[in-house]
């Protein structure tokens, strides 16, 4: 009995960690700046794949998932500058601008890379409950999930370039007539939400691998934690992303990882009918 409610946890639980993981970088970029990024399962995607390549090239995995990130973060401002910048406030065309970006990202991963996935070793071994066996990495995964969330709660809330960005993005003009330099902090907060992004990809190969096409995987689900989250973006994560994570996860366990996925497109659906603000919408501040 203790093995099968210990199972039904772990499921639970990584089915959560995959929901945030996958959603923070959006978190920031749609939530906060109000950028429509449908780029964002193809900056995933990067962070994958570059994680992949570091660590074929002999990078130990801790070093190569770090720098996976910051390399997408680089692409995002490179996008930011080129693209974003000219867009903020106009909502349709940011949606068209980073879904050309995304066209553009998978055709020169394709062309580059080729088709085919690339996977990424690690070797931490499994841990055995009678006849299930978790993986340590996995574990692991779950942990850094809510670390980085809790991470990015302290870092928006209690610190002065956190201030700085809600007030950017709560008022842009007032913050620039306080003197704050509102163009560099688009931009960096851009490339903080590609970065995060990025880094979920790398630490999310070493389990599913890195295929030029993964971003449509998630880009669905990452959209709907976020808007079902409503107006408070991190905190809205935390709670759409347990809300989600709790049924795929019980409902993959019991049946199949398909019906976990339609489950939750279903609650989804009735969540934006009866609460199309989100869960937070009744909620003071703005993370």
């Amino acid at each position: 009995m203790f093995e099968v409610v210990a199972i039904y946890a772990y499921q639970i639980l990584f089915s959560i960690s995959i929901f945030i993981l996958i959603s923070l970088g959006l978190a920031v970029i749609f939530g906060m700046m109000k950028v429509i990024n449908l780029a964002h399962g193809e900056f995933i995607m990067l962070g994958a794949l570059f994680c992949a390549q570091l660590a074929g090239a002999g990078v130990p995995l801790f070093l190569s998932i770090p720098l996976a990130g910051l390399i997408v973060g680089l692409v995002g401002i490179v996008g930011e500058r080129l693209v974003i910048r000219y867009l903020y406030g106009r909502v349709l065309d940011t949606l068209l601008a980073t879904w050309g970006m995304s066209l553009l990202i998978v055709g020169a991963v394709t062309t580059f890379f080729g088709p085919q996935t690339a996977s990424t070793p690690q070797d931490l071994g499994n841990i055995s409950l009678g006849t299930f066996s978790i993986s340590v990495y996995s574990l692991l995964m779950i942990l850094l999930a809510f670390a980085l969330l809790a991470a990015l709660y302290l870092v928006w809330r209690m610190t002065r370039a956190g201030l700085i960005v809600r007030t950017t993005m709560q008022n842009a003009a007032m913050a620039q007539a306080l003197g704050i330099d509102t163009d560099r902090v688009f931009m960096l907060t851009f490339g903080f939400g590609a970065a995060l992004a990025g880094l979920t990809g790398a630490i999310l190969v070493p389990l599913f691998g890195a295929s030029p096409t993964m971003g449509a995987f998630y880009i669905a689900k990452a959209f709907v934690t976020v808007i079902a989250g409503g107006p408070l973006p991190l905190t809205g994560t935390l709670a759409a992303s347990s809300l989600f994570g709790m049924i795929d996860g019980a409902v993959a366990y019991l049946t199949t990882s398909v019906l976990g996925e339609i489950s939750v497109l279903f609650v989804a659906i009735l969540l934006l009918r009866f609460l199309p603000k989100g869960v937070t919408r009744g909620l003071k501040g703005r993370v």
